[in-house]
């Protein structure tokens, strides 16, 4: 694509450095995600410039009326520590007619509402777990018509935030308990599935009304799953020293049948449009011993390190790190939002 003036918007924690050097493993993965988008970004002939966000849009309005970029890469997960508000800094960019990369409002409001995607889902005949939500500061009423063993996670936080081996649970004085944990600790209401035993699939889309399915990747739990619960806790997901110590890797997923692949493609492709996405997302699914496919969750704007999964099953189809930036940023700025219709 043609050089363009590009403006990534992170996290004000993590801005990343220009260079690697004096950095530790363990400081670099902090902010490895925008170092690895912006590195590529320059090195590709874009003219980049990087914005750190927390709690004001003051300076990111500013930076777009001085700067004029053709496009903001958007690298935000939160604003102002809530999750949920990512969107209102996209809507704050519709409102800029200001080209973004990534998921539109509308579908960040509907996937990052976890019961609220699970009842849409539910509407258009999607398979995912059966559920019940436990209102954060409502008396706690214990759902009884759900079939142990249950998970319980926030119908909130993403990256696996407040998941842990505990958060399976076999009776209702455990459940009690993890519910709790959640609503005190990780401050969200929770969120209670049924568990589904099985193998955990990722599929990685891209597109805004044309789609592209990557490849399906899978979680390997190595031997966590002899003496523990093979499910993505935060130690599975972000502790490089758990992951070798147990062998849990990610790669591309061997002996699917084309049956099954069908299938997540099918879905994957529903979900995407049934949930208004745009730009980029990855779809969390379990398949069972018996072939039953389950979504778990839609992530709009998944992690784009260039060694993470999305990346990963886009290199496996001969997309380089450099050329999915480019096809981002080219979803981004052929989007139709609204205030094209009007505006031009």
């Amino acid at each position: 694509m043609k050089k363009t003036r590009t403006l990534v918007v992170v996290h004000a924690t993590l801005v990343p450095p220009d260079d690697l050097a004096g950095y530790s493993d363990k400081q670099v993965e902090e902010w490895r995600t925008e170092y690895d988008v912006i590195s590529t970004l320059r090195k590709a002939g874009h003219e980049v410039r990087c914005l750190g966000v927390s709690d004001s849009v003051a300076e990111l309005r500013g930076m777009i009326a001085e700067w004029q970029p053709d496009i903001v890469f958007n690298l935000l997960e939160e604003f102002d520590g809530i999750v949920k508000y990512d969107q209102h800094v996209v809507a704050f960019l519709e409102l800029m007619r200001q080209p973004y990369t990534g998921c539109n409002p509308r579908g960040l409001l509907l996937a990052r509402d976890k019961p609220l995607c699970k009842q849409l889902l539910s509407y258009h005949r999607i398979p995912s777990p059966n559920f019940a939500v436990v209102r954060r500061g409502v008396k706690l009423k214990i759902p009884r018509k759900l079939k142990y063993p249950l998970f319980v996670k926030s119908a909130t936080e993403d990256a696996s935030l407040g998941i842990a081996q505990a958060s399976i649970v076999e009776d209702p004085a455990r459940l009690k308990e993890r519910i709790q944990f959640v609503h005190e600790q990780v401050k969200s209401d929770a969120l209670i599935e049924e568990y589904i035993e099985g193998r955990e699939l990722y599929v990685a889309v891209l597109g805004n009304d044309r789609l592209t399915r990557l490849p399906v990747w899978e979680m390997v739990f190595g031997t966590l799953g002899d003496s523990a619960a093979a499910i993505a806790t935060r130690k599975v997901k972000w502790d490089k020293r758990y992951q070798q110590k147990h062998g849990i890797t990610t790669h591309a997923a061997l002996d699917l049948s084309p049956t099954i692949v069908a299938r997540l493609d099918k879905l994957s492709r529903r979900i995407y449009r049934a949930l208004g996405m745009s730009g980029y997302a990855r779809m969390d699914f379990r398949v069972t011993p018996a072939g039953e496919v389950y979504v778990l969750e839609a992530n709009p704007n998944p992690n784009l390190s260039e060694d993470e999964d999305f990346s990963q099953s886009a290199l496996a189809t001969d997309i380089a790190y450099a050329e999915m930036l480019d096809r981002i940023m080219a979803l981004g700025l052929s989007y139709q939002a609204e205030w094209r219709a009007y505006y031009g």
